[in-house]
């Protein structure tokens, strides 16, 4: 009985042993085999705006380095926060991702009153890719050439002008509230379902001002189809020399930019994490893509995880401050 009882051990022993390099090599073909059909990639806003545009640059040589396409999906509506919800409840197996900005992580959750994901808790933070000035411009059928004249106008018709944004509590509307009150003017907010839609109607003549991302905006500004007249970031947009920032024209300190990054549903496998991570890492700091960044305004950069949750944490102080101080409160 005692040499069988041994016997059987070790036969366990030795068919456990061999099981063990099955699984793990079955594990990394797996791993290997990612993607194993298109990957979603969505967009909370509608196409023709800024994170579309950066989404759809990335995407494509996302989709060039993993051997499957990167399919976007644009869901716009409520700040973001639909498209982002969606996202933070596919299944976490790297086949669905989103890119996130100021406005889904930051803004909403500090703007509404429930939003049904958290932006930390739901994601898995990858890389950020890229960031971007707000750029305030006028309809060229509004007389004023600068900032300074447009405040003075805003101030002689108290109620009467109006601005654009891509959404009640959107990081645009945030940028042109943080101008009301340093400025001391009243004008009217008109929100439209994404930077696309709020473009389009200040080159309508529907609405006086956006304060726009850039990329967004910038054609038609480069065009003179609109009439740009403040950069809403520390220093002057190099797509953009001559354009003085709001800080410099008699409001230091003032700051405001958009930063988007990429994100994958909570629980998602760390290989295919690091897979991403290293993908789109690579991708942002490629020449090319440096170079189509600047040509659409926006500026090349990258971060950890680590960081980019710490970013979130920044934001989330610096805009709650904002819409406490306006009165914002979305349902």
């Amino acid at each position: 009985m005692t040499i069988t009882i041994k016997s059987t051990l070790a036969v366990a022993a030795v068919t456990l042993a061999s099981a063990l390099p099955i699984a793990a090599g079955a594990q990394a073909a797996s791993n290997q085999t990612y993607p194993t059909k298109p990957v979603r990639l969505v967009v909370a806003f509608p196409a023709g705006g800024s994170t579309d545009i950066i989404a759809r640059l990335v995407g494509q040589r996302l989709g060039e380095r993993l051997g499957q396409p990167v399919v976007v999906d644009n869901r716009g509506g409520a700040g973001g926060t639909i498209g982002t919800e969606i996202a933070a409840k596919a299944a976490p197996d790297g086949h669905t991702l989103t890119m996130g900005t100021t406005s889904t992580h930051v803004i909403a959750p500090a703007a509404y009153a429930k939003v049904n994901y958290d932006p930390v808790k739901d994601f898995e933070p990858l890389t950020l890719v890229a960031s971007t000035p707000y750029l305030l411009v006028l309809n060229p059928g509004v007389k004023a050439n600068n900032l300074k004249e447009f405040i003075a106008l805003a101030k002689s018709q108290p109620g009467k002008l109006n601005f654009a944004s891509a959404g009640t509590g959107s990081t645009t509307q945030l940028a042109m509230e943080m101008l009301k009150l340093a400025a001391g003017i009243d004008i009217v907010h008109v929100p439209y379902n994404g930077n696309g839609p709020a473009g389009t109607a200040v080159l309508g003549g529907q609405v006086q001002a956006l304060f726009g991302s850039m990329p967004a905006v910038l054609p038609h500004a480069q065009a003179g189809r609109l009439r740009p007249i403040g950069v809403g970031t520390a220093k002057r947009s190099p797509a953009l020399p001559n354009v003085p920032t709001v800080a410099e024209s008699g409001f230091p300190g003032f700051e405001v930019s958009l930063w988007l990054g990429f994100f994958a549903p909570k629980g998602t496998p760390k290989p295919i994490l690091a897979r991403l991570q290293k993908e789109l890492t690579d991708i942002a700091n490629n020449p090319e893509m440096k170079a189509a960044f600047e040509k659409n305004g926006a500026s090349s950069v990258t971060n950890t995880p680590a960081e980019m949750n710490a970013l979130m944490k920044a934001e989330l102080e610096k805009y709650s401050k904002v819409v406490k101080a306006v009165g914002i409160e979305l349902k």
